[in-house]
């Protein structure tokens, strides 16, 4: 494919932290893909939540599944805009590697419980996951991923964070802009976020196709369907609304965002990286319905008080885990009690929580309810 001036291009990237040969018959930003998909942080992901907990039910989305709706948004994006698909494909299949178990209620929690140790920011974790924690090859740490995959990875980012991450974060302090491919994945994730949250809702029950139509955005998609197609099953009213809400936030994305480019006259990757906010965005109207369907989705589905009630149990668990760990690191599994050891006798008690920290985001649902119930629970002898 042609790409347009203003696409990264792995001939002019900033490259790796470890020099590696090429990749032959891959882009380097393939390889950064396939080094990502063959990850076990890419795989735990299979039991992570979305909004319901993984035992809930198996037709919830996970943040695996989430993960790759991304990735399928973000290449039909890429590639009417001309941009690095494998880039896109690349950052939206990592941006969620170091989220905890139990959704935005389990960083939540982390967070507080790091806050006497620097924090806990889920976007800085997945980039630590990529630099740092997978451990399987014989020349580096990490996945060693190329600079643009792991700069669309840290989408959001703390000043005082910025600081100690460096290059990799240093647009967070000069207010420069990151990659298209990167912002593009950041647009994907919510059109996927929101949607299928919608998604999921309505199959739990604890949304309404009426209480939905409240909505602009989906009563005007909703009608289309009842005009179109009259009587049908409200399975199929359900998905034949969500496809065409996904379409009309894509095909706006794609319009608003070439317009954006057009308007700037946006010539190459410098000239978008020195613009004051992201090209890649929504026109002002569709962007208003979106924000009307986020703060639904939050006042209806995220604060619904079956949701809440799962979400205060996953936050106890969190900080009873972390709370048992950093009193007593002999209780971490061997590996990352060695570590816990060797970190704590660099940087104090600072190292040990972060140890702490990595096992517990590493964590999947089931597997931090077991290891709750194994720390707690008297009768569990292992």
């Amino acid at each position: 494919m042609d790409l347009a001036p203003y696409a990264a291009n792995d001939r002019h990237s900033r490259g790796r932290l470890h020099p590696e040969p090429g990749a032959g018959h891959r882009s380097e930003y393939q390889r950064d893909r396939d080094r990502i998909i063959h990850s076990g942080a890419f795989r735990r992901l299979e039991y992570k939540t979305q909004v319901f907990v993984n035992h809930e039910g198996d037709l919830f989305r996970t943040r695996l599944t989430h993960s790759v709706e991304v990735a399928q948004i973000a290449r039909t994006i890429a590639r009417s805009l001309r941009l690095n698909e494998d880039l896109c494909e690349a950052v939206s299949l990592a941006h969620d590697l170091g989220h905890t178990p139990f959704g935005h209620a389990g960083q939540d929690a982390l967070n507080d419980c790091m806050k006497p140790y620097g924090g806990f920011e889920h976007n800085a974790q997945s980039l630590r996951v990529v630099d740092e924690l997978e451990d399987k090859y014989a020349e580096f740490r990490g996945l060693n991923l190329m600079f643009e995959t792991r700069e669309g990875i840290l989408k959001h980012c703390s000043a005082a964070r910025a600081r100690q991450l460096g290059e990799v974060a240093e647009r967070f302090l000069t207010r420069r802009q990151t990659t298209l491919e990167a912002q593009l994945a950041n647009s994907a994730d919510e059109i996927a976020y929101n949607n299928h949250d919608i998604d999921d809702g309505l199959r739990a029950r604890l949304l309404t196709l009426d209480q939905l139509r409240e909505v602009s955005l989906f009563r005007r998609h909703h009608d289309e369907v009842l005009a179109r197609y009259g009587s049908i099953t409200p399975k199929q009213q359900r998905h034949e609304t969500i496809r065409r809400i996904i379409n009309t936030l894509v095909v706006d994305l794609i319009a608003h965002s070439q317009q954006q480019l057009q308007a700037q006259a946006i010539d190459s990757l410098e000239a978008v990286r020195a613009q004051s906010k992201a090209l890649i965005s929504f026109s002002p109207q569709v962007s208003a319905e979106n924000e009307e369907l986020k703060r639904f989705l939050r006042e209806q589905l995220y604060r619904h008080h079956q949701v809440h009630r799962m979400m205060v149990k996953a936050r106890r668990v969190i900080r009873e885990l972390f709370a048992a760990l950093i009193d007593d690191a002999k209780l971490l599994p061997p590996e990352h009690y060695q570590e816990a050891q060797r970190l704590e006798q660099a940087l104090g008690a600072d190292g040990r929580a972060r140890i702490v920290a990595d096992y517990i985001a590493g964590m999947t649902d089931r597997y931090a309810l077991d290891e709750h119930e194994r720390l707690f629970d008297p009768r569990r002898l292992r």
